[in-house]
């Protein structure tokens, strides 16, 4: 009688937590935003963090190693810019990717520009996470089918 008495809580336990919703629960993140976060360049030595501002995703670099040790992260410059007045901006903290938007259809990001700081040029860009967990970045010259694709790894 003991073992149904248990039984007969454990359901009305289960169906009220279920009821109220008090289960425990984590916070949806929007599909959007799981893309923000940390990330690093896989095989080469940069960080990039993705952020949303406002409707659109940009990334930033927060990290990359310069190969040099003679000289802080934070003294290299922008110098291929094509517009002379941002030459001097730093690299480190820089935007590199901008006007990304969430495409829910297609469970990506759309439409953005990524910029080449080491050759100064901007290219259109695209990104997705694949069932891998990493973060597929492509810069291409207005057909995706003509371009470059970046492979991230989520780091936070």
């Amino acid at each position: 009688m003991a073992m149904l008495t248990t039984h007969q809580f454990l359901c009305s336990f289960l169906a009220f937590i279920l009821y109220t919703g008090v289960a425990y629960q984590t916070p949806d993140i929007p599909a959007a935003d799981k893309v923000c976060g940390k990330w690093q360049m896989v095989g080469e030595s940069l960080i990039i963090q993705v952020y949303r501002d406002g409707g659109e995703f940009k990334a930033k670099i927060v990290w990359f190693d310069d190969e040099d040790d003679t000289k802080p992260t934070d003294y290299w410059k922008d110098i291929r810019n094509p517009d002379p007045n941002l030459r001097n901006r730093k690299i480190l903290g820089m935007n590199v990717v901008e006007k990304l938007a969430y495409n829910a259809k297609t469970d990506s990001w759309e439409d953005g520009m990524i910029y080449d700081a080491k050759h100064g040029r901007h290219w259109n860009a695209s990104a997705y996470i694949n069932k891998e967990g990493l973060l597929k970045v492509k810069g291409y010259w207005h057909f995706k089918f003509i371009g470059k694709t970046i492979t991230f790894k989520r780091v936070n």
